[in-house]
């Protein structure tokens, strides 16, 4: 068995103002052909499933490039094409293979491609041709289209948000590629569009429920695969929006049932998806009642996962001027505050200018009088599948109680190593304030005495009906009624 893996990943918000250039992709991961570091990052969970695979049954494993790059703004025509015909140029180099497994994100949206992913997967289908099986993961913020689901045998999309359960999914997809080749299944896909925008915490209920339910299903004989691509609402291409994708085992019909009954029950309880999200203000006066501390604060529209500059400065700003004391905020980036810190360093006491660099959307900056408390050249935090992410050089600051976590590497908060590393003891703040909107949970829930979700400006604001979509297609639930 010979299988060929690359992968090429990022999130694209389309309504951010950070553009996404080659450089982008170099300052996260991009490693040329056969040059993917000895652990799993992120974005290349089939590459590292297939080499675990294939250690195991004596298969060969072609590694081709493997690029991501941290969620912005529109990728550049030439930061797509480029890496694209680099993926394509391994595979023609690769030679005959059996099977090509592909590590992509699903909502990749360049310079004159809404479609980034089936783009590629459509060309990768031209070059091996119909016998050879193709894969691909993804995130299930993806847009699931058809040139997509059409020219691979198999999608299979993270089931967990946040997102704990990338190799094991990445384990199924080169389960299910391989199976087929060797004539073990004949999958049949049936796909539904539940016409809506949501966001889904697989967290809590409803949603926990259904994922452990799906898990169970595919046990069942002839369910291959059940995917839930919950969509990107921050992108404005056609092919956003939830759907449900079912691989059986050659019952076309059956995968068209189970797929449209699934996506029915997601629109039967889409309104118990959606979570409170008071002002920061809101927030503080709700902790204040209920003195249930730490409170973890959820700043989900400054959220870089999610295309945001993560520099905003209002639930700072808010929290200055009602006097908040015990509160860490993080991750902030600002490489010229941290520049300035690394330059005075450690107890040093200067004024800094905080934030609000990037654009409107991260408000005005800060000026504070700020005690440098810690700093780490190329610091990591623990991210997404306990794959390491990088933070870049980084400055803890302290200011009026206040302790902010600077970086110059912009990314989203995931793991608690983000503040303990620096020797910040989380139980003792009252206030977390995470730049995140979902993935801090898996390990932020373990000291939170409770989680809100704020309602702030930002790239990822909470409210879509702000967002002024101009490609979408509706109906899209909440911004219209679905058709019946």
């Amino acid at each position: 068995m010979r299988i060929f893996t690359a992968s090429l990943s990022t999130e694209t918000n389309t309504f951010s103002p950070i553009p996404t250039g080659i450089d982008s992709f170099k300052a996260r991961g991009y490693y040329p052909a056969g040059t993917h570091p000895d652990t799993m990052l992120q974005f290349s969970g089939p590459l590292w499933a297939a080499r675990r695979r294939a250690e195991a049954h004596g298969w060969t494993v072609i590694e081709g490039t493997v690029a991501g790059a941290v969620p912005a703004g529109l990728t550049t025509r030439y930061a797509f094409e480029t890496l694209r015909d680099e993926i394509l140029q391994d595979l023609r180099n690769a030679g005959e293979v059996d099977v090509v497994v592909l590590g992509l994100h699903g909502a990749m949206v360049a310079d004159g491609y809404d479609d980034c992913e089936g783009d590629l997967i459509s060309r990768v289908r031209e070059i091996v041709g119909p016998g050879v099986v193709v894969g691909a993961e993804l995130d299930p913020h993806c847009h699931m289209t058809p040139l997509m689901h059409e020219n691979a045998d198999f999608l299979v999309c993270y089931k967990e948000y946040p997102h704990t359960d990338i190799l094991e999914r990445a384990y199924d997809l080169v389960d299910l590629c391989v199976a087929k080749r060797q004539g073990k299944t004949k999958p049949a896909l049936g796909v539904y569009d539940c016409e809506m925008i949501s966001i889904m915490h697989t967290s809590r209920e409803p949603m926990r429920s259904f994922v452990d339910r799906l898990l169970q299903m595919e046990r069942e004989p002839g369910i291959l695969s059940i995917s839930i691509a919950h969509g990107f609402p921050w992108g404005d291409v056609p092919g956003m929006g939830s759907k449900v994708l079912v691989y059986t085992d050659g019952d076309a019909e059956r995968a068209g049932r189970l797929a449209e009954s699934l996506g029915r029950e997601i629109i039967g309880f889409r309104d118990a998806l959606q979570t409170p999200n008071p002002t920061t203000v809101e927030a503080l006066r709700i902790v204040e009642e209920n003195r249930r501390y730490p409170a973890v604060l959820a700043d989900s529209a400054d959220n870089a996962g999610g295309g945001a500059g993560s520099d905003s400065t209002f639930v700072f700003a808010d929290l200055l001027e009602h006097k908040v004391r015990d509160a860490v905020i993080g991750p902030v980036w600002d490489p010229g505050a941290v520049g300035l810190c690394m330059n005075a360093g450690e107890n040093a006491v200067l004024k800094l200018r905080i934030g609000g660099k990037v654009s409107e959307a991260s408000g005005q900056p800060v000026d504070a009088v700020c005690t440098v408390k810690a700093l780490r050249r190329d610091a990591y935090m623990t991210g997404l599948s306990n794959t390491p992410s990088l933070l870049g050089d980084v400055a803890v600051v302290e200011t009026e109680g206040i302790t902010l976590v600077l970086t110059s590497v912009r990314n989203q908060a995931v793991g608690r190593d983000l503040f303990t590393q620096f020797g910040i003891d989380l139980s003792k703040q009252k206030f977390i304030v995470v730049k995140s909107s979902q993935h801090f949970y898996a390990d932020f829930s373990k000291v939170a005495a409770q989680v809100i979700y704020l309602n702030t400006p930002g790239s990822v604001t909470s409210d879509i009906r702000t967002l002024p979509y101009k490609k979408l297609v509706y109906p899209k639930w909440p911004l219209a009624t679905p058709a019946v």
